[in-house]
């Protein structure tokens, strides 16, 4: 009501949601390309850094001009500490660890989505929320500028040949993993590791980036690529569909917000227990499925259907959506590889925030979904459970996608010290 946002000038609100989402397609794309020039940590830290006075100008903006351009800015900002910080963690993890960590990160985003609306609650206005949510980030930034708490990723630096840069991550690993036993730390970094990166680095190599363009020269990697943005772009944009049909049978705005929150959890939960199991491109596929199915049903049937069938199907379709979303995110990380991760990446979380953005543009009346078409070039996508992370280009042509079901034979998964 500030600015009198009803009536004729209604759709600034829809414009403003879409544009923060916007932003975040914005900033995963520049960050992307960020992590694979400059790396991982430094990309996290500007990224945080700038999402502090981004967020101040927010609330303190005079007129609606000035917010539209504040939230397009601030949803770029999270967007880049949120991808940095994605791959950074996967690139730590071992194979059998990357899908558990990633989904505990998940758990810690809804966490957060949770306490949202009691924060809202305390605050009442949104400019005194915008602020408290912009000093928390300001208190993240300080503390995340140790340098103890987020080491540059040495599998990315090992192989843009960094070597220096890498030998020093090492060993601050090495370290941190035992601290207690000097003898063995040095032990361990007198002798197999300089010994391995005084070997790579004959010659004195330079640095080696590779460019998000070399993407398209490739044939199994763009393929990968372009079938899971995809299907992130269709997972985040039809969930509104399902959400719409929620809306008549939860009225009060906390009961639909815990109830999407709740669809997310069951998600999340699903995801991890299921895809280390199955593996990940079988899981996909079901969800992949269970959303065509439940839009399909919903977009012919709707008005011959039970109530209670209508809200069962648009519950499964909410959460089986965001695991398509989620999962196709989480895929694509695996089976690009590291030189280009953060670009490919990137693009795929782009393409997933393009889906959402349209969300708040698409009330038409009587649309309630529409059908999925990605189940079929799913079968196409490798399988990465229980693989080692492509590391060069090459690495990642070479990805083949075994039968459906088939477990990958086991690797020797040889961890970072």
């Amino acid at each position: 009501p500030q600015w009198d946002l009803v009536c004729a000038s209604r759709w600034k609100v829809p414009l403003e949601q879409t544009t923060h989402l916007l932003g975040w397609t914005l900033g995963s794309v520049t960050a992307g390309l960020a992590c694979d020039r400059f790396g991982r940590r430094p990309t996290f830290l500007l990224s945080l850094a700038l999402a502090v006075p981004v967020g101040l100008a927010v609330a303190l903006a005079m007129n609606f001009l000035m917010v539209l351009v504040a939230r397009l800015l601030f949803g770029a900002a999270l967007a880049g500490a949120f991808l940095a910080l994605y791959v950074a963690r996967l690139e730590l993890c071992e194979p059998p660890h990357r899908l558990g960590v990633t989904m505990v990160a998940g758990f810690f985003w809804i966490a957060g989505e949770l306490l949202l609306p009691g924060l809202a609650l305390l605050c009442r206005d949104w400019r005194v929320l915008q602020g408290a949510v912009t000093m928390i980030l300001a208190l993240l930034a300080a503390c995340w500028w140790c340098p103890a708490l987020l080491l540059e990723s040495a599998r990315w630096l090992l192989p843009t040949q960094q070597l220096e840069r890498a030998r020093k991550t090492l060993q601050a690993l090495a370290e941190d993993n035992w601290p207690q036993d000097s003898l063995l730390t040095g032990s361990i970094l007198g002798s197999l590791l300089p010994a391995e990166l005084e070997a790579l680095s004959e010659g004195s190599p330079q640095p080696r980036y590779h460019a998000v363009c070399e993407i398209f020269s490739t044939r199994v990697i763009w393929k990968n690529g372009v079938i899971l943005g995809f299907a992130a772009f269709i997972g985040s944009g039809i969930r509104h569909c399902f959400t719409r049909n929620l809306a008549p049978h939860l009225p009060h705005f906390f009961s639909s917000y815990l109830v999407l929150v709740g669809t997310e959890v069951a998600a999340c939960l699903f995801v991890c227990l299921t895809a280390e199991r199955f593996g990940r491109r079988a899981i996909l596929l079901l969800c992949t499925v269970l959303t065509g199915i439940s839009s399909l049903l919903l977009l012919a049937l709707t008005q011959y259907l039970l109530e209670l069938i209508v809200l069962t199907l648009s519950v499964v379709g909410t959460a089986a959506s965001h695991a398509v979303t989620m999962l196709s995110i989480f895929f694509a990380s695996e089976v690009l590889p590291t030189v280009v991760r953060g670009a490919g990446l990137g693009l795929v979380v782009g393409a997933s925030f393009v889906g959402k953005a349209a969300a708040p543009i698409t009330a038409i009346p009587n649309s309630r979904g529409f059908f999925l078409h990605p189940v079929v070039v799913i079968m196409l996508l490798p399988e990465s459970q229980g693989r080692n992370l492509p590391q060069s280009l090459q690495d990642g042509e070479n990805q083949r996608r075994p039968p459906l079901f088939r477990r990958p034979p086991c690797e020797d998964h040889l961890p970072l010290l």
